[in-house]
């Protein structure tokens, strides 16, 4: 893939060095010690500070934290930034990161009328969201309530080896499906996902997100279309390692290799066959609109 020198999004909170998961503009502000300090020796502080101790003790939480959202610090938690050094293959893969972001800004500016675009978070360990802390054990995710993608650069290794899907385009594959997520939020399909839970049986909720995963799948191949019509970036190979990224990925194929058996009742991103089909039908039409994957009657 030819992604090289091409524009990198400045869409990217880069979270990697920090410890506790928030971003570099949130949590505990040291500026506020000296406002804080008046407060807690007034009669009201007095009373504060018993409350902050005892919500504290219950919750295991940092007292610093009640204080710094109380005084207006924000609501990350308490983050530090560590000497953090990441390595040369690390930097390739963030820049790589930020230039498909970019073009799938480019693309879906195009395609989608009044499009907002997403914001990339990568981190290292763990990481906050709006959507509650998070870590590179999860994998790559998409919160809607803030509109962010978040990735662990070391799940890339990961796919690699554990996987055995290694390759710059199925790296661009996961980011797209991403972008997939933050495009479903928009048209309001998430939303209806979130008022059908709670409201139905747990495996027909599997069934509902089994299709909202695959309509993921989809819009991705939509964006490789018309990635690939603007820019032939993409060479020999390159579609195979989405492909053979998305069957990796598939329930099938991760059960069995987790416990030996397959439960289709528990699937939630569908099988390696359908990931494979949705992904390769988005690719091959580039239209949005025959990605109905919950009006399907065979997925």
């Amino acid at each position: 893939m030819k992604w090289e020198g091409k524009r990198r999004s400045s869409n990217v909170d880069d979270r990697r060095g920090l410890s506790g998961g928030g971003s570099r503009g949130g949590g505990f502000n040291p500026m506020l010690i000296g406002p804080l300090i008046k407060i807690l020796f007034s009669k009201t502080g007095l009373i504060i500070v018993g409350i902050v101790i005892a919500i504290s003790v219950v919750t295991g939480t940092n007292p610093l934290t009640f204080l710094g959202n109380f005084m207006g610090g924000g609501s990350q938690g308490f983050t530090t930034e560590t000497n953090y050094t990441p390595t040369a293959e690390e930097d390739r893969l963030a820049a790589f990161s930020e230039t498909i972001l970019a073009d799938t800004e480019d693309v879906w500016n195009q395609v989608l009328q009044n499009y907002r675009e997403p914001t990339l978070v990568l981190f290292n360990g763990q990481v906050s969201s709006a959507c509650g802390m998070a870590s590179s054990a999860t994998g790559p995710f998409y919160c809607p309530a803030d509109e962010k993608l978040y990735i662990d650069l070391s799940f890339f290794k990961e796919m690699e080896v554990k996987l055995k899907a290694p390759g710059d385009f199925a790296q661009a594959y996961v980011i797209a499906h991403e972008v997939g997520h933050h495009i479903q939020k928009i048209m309001g399909v998430t939303d209806e996902m979130n008022r059908l839970r709670g409201q139905v049986s747990e495996k027909e909720y599997n069934q509902y997100s089994v299709k909202l995963e695959l309509q993921a799948d989809f819009l991705a191949g939509v964006w490789a279309n018309h990635s690939q019509k603007s820019l032939g970036w993409m060479e020999k190979g390159d579609l195979d390692e989405a492909l053979n990224a998305a069957n990796a990925i598939g329930d099938d194929r991760l059960q069995k290799q987790s416990s030996g058996r397959v439960v289709p009742d528990s699937f939630t991103h569908g099988t390696s066959a359908q990931r494979m089909k949705w992904f390769k039908k988005g690719f091959d039409t580039g239209d949005i609109n025959q990605g109905d994957t919950f009006g399907a009657n065979n997925l």
